[in-house]
Parts: structure tokens; C-alpha cells; sequence
């Protein structure tokens, strides 16, 4: 009997999990995944050009249509009025001014965020983000009320003879406040990735803190440097809705391009509303061009 092999044993052995092999003709086909197949692609593909084709690309031609639909000479006529001419000039002013010192405050910020630890760190990049949470109405407002002749330092700056609101210095206060965390923001994460070993050597090697920054941390972040500045430039030619708040919107003084084209607008003027925003749509499709092309370099 202890010769013979026990049924229950062969059983047990049998039923044991194995490895377990299949020839290729026999494998099972393995799941595909969402949008693998053809008809699925090509409608996700077609529903994206239709949805990008109705809502994105529609109305800029729109605009161009309106805009030229008396021909060229009212289209010329409308952006060469004294009023409208202004506000181009005022809205790069304004990016001139802005985005040099959010490039500043970026570098700054990202450089004490991603190379020093300290308390508060969290504190100081929730208060970076704020401008993202907060509507730029309620900052134009927020703005008004510390700033405006009934606002909590408008005493104060009346015994000095100094107005800040509805002037253009309230202009690139507010536009600095919206788009201050755009440069930051990419310059963090840059940063991040790119770490601090290059930096470590070179100081280790002899070079002093200002030669490692211009040569080492500098040009490592210059692609999300320049992506940063990029989009708070698109941001700030674009914003409206803080500086309407501000600025009073006086005709010929403190209107920006995005506010001339509501006064336009107003006035029934339809071709110089329409001039002035081709104006602006070229603007945001060089910011569009120049975004590409970083992301291409990148």
C-alpha cells in the first residue's frame, strides 16, 4: 500500500496552479484600449476639428470679416483714430512695464521655493496661486477700496496730493497683481526638474553665486522662463476685467485695448470694434505662434 500512489495525493498535485503556456496562434487578443479603434478615433478626431473648427476658429474669422467688410480704407480709418491708437499704446505699454517684473518676481519666488527650506514655504506658494482663485473683477475692486479715495490708504495719499486709482499707474498695479503667478509657476516646476547638482559643482569648482546663476541655473531655465513670459505677456494685452475696475475708463487716457472695443462696441461703432479686436486676435495668435514654437525647442 505505501508503494501505491494515494488518488487524493494525485489529485491535489493535478489541481495545483502552474505555469501555464499557450502557443502564439492560440493567445487571447489583448483588450484595446478607449479610442483604439479606427471608427472611435476617427469620430473623437472629427468631433475635436468640429467642436475647434465652431467655437475657436469661427469667430476670429468673424472678426476679420466684420472688420474688413467696408473694405480697407474704414478698416485703416477706424485703427488710425486718435482713441483707439492710444489704447494699442497703452496695452503694450502695460506689457512692457508688467512683464519685466513678473520675470523678476518669478525668478525670485521660484529660486527661494525650489532652493532653500524654510517655514512658510507652502504659505508663500498658496499666496502665489492666490491671483488664479480670485476673480480679477474682485482684485479690480479689492484694489478700489485700498486704494481709491475712500479706501483705507485714500487719506492718506490725498495729504500727499497722490491719486492711484483711475490713473495708469492703477493699470499695471492691477495687471501685475492678475498675472504675477504666470512666470512664477513655470519657473517652479523648471526648477524642480532641473535640480541643483550643476549648481553644486560649479560653486564646488570656484565660481562665485552670480557667475553660477548666469551661466548654469540661468540658462537651464530659460524655456520655462520664456513660456512664462509668454503667456503672462498674452495675459496681460487680454485682461479686462480689473482694469475696467481701475482705470475709470476714460476715453483717450486710461483705455486699454480690451476697454476700447466695449466703448466701440457702445457707440454702435461695429467696424472700429471690430478693427481694434483684429488688432488684439493678432496679438494673442503671436502669443499662440510663439508658444508653439517654445514647445517645439523645448
Amino acid at each position: 500500500m505505501s508503494g501505491l500512489p494515494s488518488p487524493i495525493g494525485s489529485a491535489l498535485v493535478t489541481d495545483l496552479p502552474g505555469p501555464v503556456h499557450h502557443d502564439d496562434d492560440s493567445a487571447p487578443h489583448r483588450q484595446r484600449r478607449i479610442g483604439q479603434r479606427p471608427a472611435v478615433r476617427r469620430s473623437l478626431i472629427g468631433l475635436a476639428a468640429f467642436v475647434g473648427a465652431g467655437f475657436l476658429l469661427l469667430p476670429v474669422v468673424v472678426i476679420f470679416v466684420e472688420a474688413l467688410r467696408l473694405g480697407l480704407g474704414p478698416y485703416f480709418e477706424a485703427i488710425s483714430e486718435s482713441a483707439t491708437r492710444h489704447a494699442i499704446w497703452l496695452t503694450v505699454l502695460t506689457a512692457i512695464v508688467v512683464v519685466p517684473v513678473n520675470i523678476g518676481f518669478g525668478i525670485c519666488a521660484a529660486w527661494a521655493i525650489t532652493r532653500f527650506t524654510f517655514k512658510g514655504k507652502k504659505l508663500l506658494i498658496t499666496l502665489i496661486e492666490i491671483p488664479f482663485s480670485i476673480s480679477p473683477i474682485v482684485a479690480g475692486v479689492a484694489y478700489l477700496f485700498l486704494y481709491g479715495s475712500q479706501g483705507l490708504l485714500g487719506p492718506l495719499l490725498a495729504a500727499y496730493e497722490v491719486q492711484v486709482m483711475f490713473t495708469v499707474p492703477a493699470i499695471f498695479l492691477v495687471s501685475l497683481f492678475v498675472t504675477s503667478p504666470f512666470v512664477a509657476r513655470e519657473l517652479i516646476a523648471t526648477m524642480q526638474v532641473q535640480g541643483n547638482d550643476y549648481e553644486e559643482a560649479a560653486l564646488s569648482l570656484g565660481a562665485s553665486g552670480w557667475k553660477t546663476f548666469l551661466l548654469v541655473t540661468l540658462p537651464g531655465m530659460k524655456w520655462g522662463l520664456l513660456y512664462g513670459a509668454l503667456l503672462c505677456n498674452a495675459r496681460v494685452m487680454g485682461e479686462f476685467g480689473a482694469v475696467s475696475v481701475v482705470s475709470g475708463s476714460i476715453r483717450g487716457q486710461t483705455n486699454t485695448l480690451p476697454l476700447q472695443i466695449e466703448l466701440l462696441f457702445n457707440d454702435f461703432s461695429s467696424v472700429g470694434a471690430f478693427a481694434a479686436a483684429t488688432i488684439l486676435t493678432l496679438l494673442a495668435l503671436l502669443s499662440l505662434a510663439g508658444k508653439i514654437w517654445l514647445e517645439r525647442q523645448r
